[in-house]
């Protein structure tokens, strides 16, 4: 049998994780920085480097959001298939979103599509995203990476033919250097290879949560090609426009290769916690 995970334990975890989130920066996205700047030779560079760090070691000693733009909400729910809940899982995890809003305090940036008002809690249709996967056992394990609009807006997709697998690092390239210094790099680039159209994109953005160090010889050699480009930090030229370059696959249709570039920029946020219904 599991103890229940109750309305009122979850509603403080979100806020909780929100909180670590927004003001503290994953430590091997903070040691990638630092690494950036003591190899950077381009003074201007190194300069931006330093300046980011200053701006996230602030953020954490006075617990505010590390960057103005706090993003959309993303989470992810590994959801254990004995879990024992009597409530709704979305209510809470928005009640926890609003109550944050309020009290860390976040950007309200969650408005409507066409008419813009602003929900004014970063809640509304559709938002937070919720994206939710069955797991064993009794626990919940939630995981939220606010996503700012700067580097969301140079994500891209393309529906490549299979016989254009070829294709595909360039397509990275050219999404990279299309981007420029918009997305505030040195950026973290997530690549979903395969699957649907949607699950793509689903596959890049969930790659962004990977450690910065754990790439494969296909990733590393794709982050060369992606610094080679000299954009450097925040666009102003030097040895490192992005940090990592983390891949996804799933198989797809036979006469399809959807191929997504998710975009994100340095304060690659994100915390995660695990609810344990176990006795």
């Amino acid at each position: 049998m599991s103890n229940p995970i109750d309305f009122d334990t979850v509603v403080s975890t979100v806020v909780d994780i929100l909180r670590d989130a927004e003001t503290i920066l994953p430590q091997d996205v903070v040691d990638a920085l630092k690494k950036a700047a003591s190899e950077e030779t381009s003074p201007v560079a190194k300069e931006q480097l330093e300046a980011i760090l200053k701006n996230i070691e602030i953020a954490g000693n006075r617990k505010v959001p590390i960057c103005q733009d706090t993003g959309i909400l993303i989470f992810f729910v590994e959801l254990g298939r004995k879990a024992l809940l009597d409530f709704s899982l979305e209510d809470a995890i928005l009640e926890g979103v609003r109550i944050a809003t309020e009290s860390i305090p976040l950007r309200p940036n969650a408005v409507d599509p066409i008419s813009r008002s602003n929900s004014g809690n970063n809640t509304g249709t559709g938002i937070p995203d919720i994206k939710y996967e069955l797991t064993e056992g009794s626990s919940i394990k939630i995981t939220v990476a606010p996503k700012g609009a700067g580097s969301e807006n140079m994500s891209a997709i393309r529906m490549l033919n299979p016989t254009e697998k070829d294709m595909i690092r360039n397509f990275v390239l050219e999404t990279v250097l299309n981007a420029g210094g918009k997305p505030c790099p040195p950026i973290i680039v997530g690549l979903g290879i395969g699957g649907s159209f949607d699950k793509a994109a689903r596959l890049a953005k969930s790659a962004l949560l990977e450690n910065v160090d754990d790439m494969n010889k296909e990733e590393r050699s794709l982050l060369e090609d992606i610094n080679s480009l000299g954009i450097g930090p925040m666009g102003l030229g030097g040895k490192t426009t992005a940090l990592a370059v983390h891949i996804k696959k799933a198989h797809c249709h036979t006469a399809s290769l959807p191929v997504a570039v998710n975009i994100q920029c340095w304060a690659n946020r994100h915390a995660s916690v695990t609810l344990s219904g176990d006795e």
